[in-house]
């Protein structure tokens, strides 16, 4: 188990104080494998049951299982999954499993182990000094690495290259203060993330299989082996890891665990994740989002992923449902400043808006040229019929129907200010009541506006009701 604060300060909020490795030895700090360490910390996170991943939601059951796994066998591991599933934020919390302080030999280049230095600065350094060898402290937050992988990554980025600068210096070739340490070496007694691996060049892929296995790296021809502690991690597009790149097989071998991830399975789960990720930024006009509005956002997400005309194989992220959610947002704000409206509240007249902020996000299959937004029109429609008839009832929509006259027309738009529904609710007691359903007795009138219309629109894609669209205006009447 984690070790208590109080006895030591490296587990402490502040900087320790100790500045030589004759005070860290005095102090009583024990060094122990990155891989252990991440290992005690998840042990007492469960004890504890404390949350693991904050903020990554819907994983619970899932994947956070397989990954304390992982951990507690101190694996390294390859999270394998579609775009917008959390995967890098879930590597980078990695971190929060570390010791928030971690002494290493000052000046060193890649975070040398006061105990056991392995880079010929530090070595040197501790020899000559020994006890009062001077001590640097490094920050969990500072213990990780990380970089995309794309085809022109070299050995020399993730391993290490001469450094001609140094050799212009008076230092012979032979000398291994030559070097300049890769990207892995700096992550030293850290975690080192490498994002979409298969895109990786093969032959340097092969320069992994010793970090994996032998737990060191070699760097060009110099009888140099630095035995390196480091926790790798990769992710990879389950698309990019069989087609268009591959891992290679030896290095998949010495990954010891594959997490697949996933999206969102259950609406309030992604509805949340919404809401914790979206930017909606204060204008001095308040924006209230309801509920049934927000459903609509991630119904059209959830229906994207399961439609035969969207590509599945890129996947449909949950990147879609925060865009569209703040475009949306952003949408009631215009109208509402241009109506002077007291609050901003999203209405269905806004939801054109969320198109543009749609089309970046999914790849639409259709052998005809044009189609892309007729497609996702059809989405949407989709989604808001589904709203409709999971919050509406159908004594509800009877009562409406029936309400309505042959002469009777209501006018909804985004040209109407929302104190002007009221009286559309004062003329129809039937779509009042309906409309108290949805929304609270203290709800301003621009969410119950919203309200309105979300109640008129699901009675039309229902064929309730009949509606003509000019511009930003539509006219609902009883169906002839």
């Amino acid at each position: 188990m984690v070790r208590p604060m109080a006895s030591h300060p490296w587990l402490a909020e502040t900087e320790p104080t100790i500045g030589t490795l004759g005070e860290l030895r005095a102090a009583g700090w024990v060094s122990r494998p990155i891989k252990d360490e991440i290992r005690e910390h998840t042990l007492a996170q469960i004890t504890d049951g404390r949350t693991m991943f904050p903020g990554v939601q819907g994983y619970e059951e899932t994947v956070i299982p397989q990954l304390q796994h992982a951990l507690l066998a101190k694996h390294d591991m390859v999270l394998l999954g579609e775009r917008g599933q959390a995967k890098t934020r879930i590597i980078r919390s990695l971190t929060d499993l570390l010791d928030p302080w971690m002494p290493i030999v000052a000046g060193s280049e890649i975070n040398d182990d006061p105990y056991n230095p392995v880079s010929k600065h530090a070595r040197d350094l501790v020899e000559a000094e020994g006890d009062n060898t001077p001590i640097a402290w490094v920050p969990n937050s500072d213990r990780y690495g990380e970089k995309l992988a794309t085809p022109d990554t070299s050995i020399a980025d993730l391993i290490g290259e001469v450094d001609p600068i140094k050799v212009a210096e008076g230092r012979y070739l032979s000398d291994e203060l030559t070097l300049h340490y890769g990207m892995v070496p700096r992550t030293n007694r850290g975690v080192f993330a490498i994002n979409e691996l298969p895109d990786l060049a093969e032959r340097i892929q092969v320069g992994l299989l010793n970090v994996l296995e032998e737990r060191d790296v070699q760097v060009r021809g110099y009888k140099v082996r630095l035995p390196l502690d480091v926790m790798l991690v990769a992710s990879a597009n389950p698309e990019d890891y069989t087609n268009r790149g591959r891992m290679i097989t030896p290095l998949k071998d010495r990954f010891g665990a594959q997490i697949r991830t996933h999206y969102p399975y259950e609406l309030d789960i992604e509805s949340s994740v919404v809401a914790q990720e979206a930017f909606i930024p204060s204008t001095g006009l308040p924006v209230t989002v309801p509920d049934f509005m927000s459903n609509v956002i991630v119904r059209f997400t959830h229906l994207a992923r399961r439609s035969g005309q969207v590509n599945q194989r890129s996947g449909v992220s949950v990147r879609m449902s925060v865009s569209n959610m703040e475009t949306l947002a952003a949408a009631a704000t215009a109208r509402s400043l241009r109506l002077g409206e007291a609050a901003a509240v999203p209405r269905v007249c806004d939801l054109d808006a969320i198109f543009p902020s749609s089309a970046g996000k999914i790849e639409i299959e259709s052998l005809e040229e044009g189609r892309d937004e007729e497609i996702l029109d059809h989405l949407l429609n989709a989604a808001l019929v589904e709203e409709f008839r999971h919050r509406v009832d159908g004594g509800a929509i009877h009562k409406i129907t029936e309400a309505f006259g042959e002469d009777a027309v209501v006018s909804t738009g985004d040209d109407i200010p929302a104190p002007e529904y009221d009286a559309i609710l004062t003329a129809n007691p039937a779509l009042a009541d309906a409309v108290s359903g949805l929304v609270d007795g203290t709800d301003s009138i621009e969410v119950r506006a919203s309200a309105v219309e979300f109640i008129l629109e699901g009675l039309h894609l229902t064929k309730r009701l009949n509606k003509d669209a000019v511009g930003g205006r539509s006219s609902f009447r009883m169906r002839g």
